[in-house]
């Protein structure tokens, strides 16, 4: 039976659908993050804390006796997606859409913060509600906001929903769980020159042709191989869209994936020095964006979850290999938390993340609340 009533269930699923018509996408999510101030304040948080490395919000349940802190973390931000679904609660907000879950995973958290109403016996519940975590960049603010110090965890969860598995079965993973990635944009600046003469000026296009074979064979292995590589060209464009001037600059952009943080740095070392031999007189500028540090499951972290979700009864599927997708939750991880994501099905014959018409299963939203309860049941009594 769900901890939670069948009056609160029927709240938050509610308030879900009023998240999902209004979503706000990475760095703009300021009146989701008032909108979850408002709720937390009426569960009745010990203390809240606004504006987390931007617009970040996160808050206190504290436990009647000394003891670890364990922090539950999810997601504000949408997608710059158009939804297309018929749903009576779509986006509002033309090109915009909350296509991967944060609504639920947000929804999510706040049914735990409705159960700990009951406190635990021990430490202390903090729900970190972050922004940015579509661009990478979220994480990493919260983690160097000075206020970070006052909440640091000893544990550390989140989930995300995972399309194509059965609805609320558990997916658990030591070591390894999410891909490192970064976007690599190559920016190339030449000499543009009158069609009819381009000996006189200096075209990236030669460079670039090389690169866009070049750079996509330093994928390697699959993703079970700690020495998996995957390098995904995903923009090229070369001059103006004109008959009478040989192109002087162009750009290309390049996604990199690896399983390891150690295999994402020999990437990038390797792809910036193949760009390095093959642009010649050109002046070649590489920045990077979407940095996304890899997610590492901690086996004691992993061993809570198993246990709760055995207690539960829920069916656990045992991962054999990481997921090709990104998640910045690794940083809360490498910033010394004992910390592990959990991959929970959201149906066997639903559309794909990032699909514009992705829906969050609200049949989620009771086992999601059970098993991260008892979490922290296990942890903090």
């Amino acid at each position: 039976m769900p901890i939670l009533s069948s009056d609160q269930l029927s709240a938050l699923t509610a308030l879900r659908h009023d998240l999902h018509r209004r979503p706000e996408v990475s760095g703009e999510e300021e009146q989701t993050a008032a909108r979850i101030v408002m709720e937390l304040e009426a569960l009745g948080a010990d203390r809240i804390w606004r504006g987390l490395g931007g617009h970040g919000v996160a808050a206190e349940f504290t436990g009647a006796a000394e003891g670890p802190t364990v922090l539950l973390r999810c997601e504000l931000d949408g997608l710059p997606i158009r939804e297309i679904s018929m749903l009576p609660y779509r986006s509002e907000v033309d090109g915009k859409g909350h296509l991967c879950g944060h609504d639920g995973h947000m929804v999510s958290m706040l049914g735990v913060g409705m159960s700990l109403a009951v406190r635990p016996a021990t430490g202390r519940v903090i729900l970190l509600f972050q922004p940015a975590e579509e661009t990478g960049a979220g994480a990493k603010a919260v983690v160097e906001d000075p206020r970070w110090g006052d909440i640091r965890p000893d544990y550390a969860f989140a989930y995300h929903n995972v399309p194509g598995r059965p609805l609320g079965e558990i997916g658990l993973r030591s070591g390894p769980g999410n891909c490192a990635s970064q976007g690599m944009q190559i920016v190339l600046e030449g000499k543009s020159s009158h069609a009819a003469a381009p000996e006189d000026g200096v075209s990236p296009g030669e460079t670039m042709a090389k690169l866009m074979t070049a750079l996509p064979s330093l994928s390697q292995g699959n993703i079970a191989e700690e020495h998996f590589a995957l390098a995904t060209l995903t923009h090229a464009k070369l001059g103006e869209p004109t008959f009478g001037i040989a192109p002087g600059d162009g750009e290309l952009r390049v996604t990199l994936r690896s399983m390891t943080n150690a295999r994402m740095d020999q990437l990038i070392q390797t792809a910036t020095g193949i760009v390095a031999d093959a642009a010649g007189p050109l002046k070649v500028d590489i920045q990077w964006h979407d940095v996304f540090r890899a997610v590492v499951n901690d086996a004691e972290a992993t061993d809570v979850a198993r246990n709760a979700a055995q207690t539960l009864g829920h069916t656990i599927h045992e991962m054999p290999s990481p997921m090709r997708w990104s998640e910045d939750f690794g940083r809360i991880g490498d910033d010394g938390a004992k910390a592990a994501m959990l991959y929970v099905g959201s149906g066997e014959n639903t559309p794909q993340l990032h699909n514009p018409d992705y829906d969050f299963p609200d049949a989620l939203l009771p086992i999601v609340v059970d098993q991260f309860r008892a979490m922290i049941d296990h942890l903090l009594g």
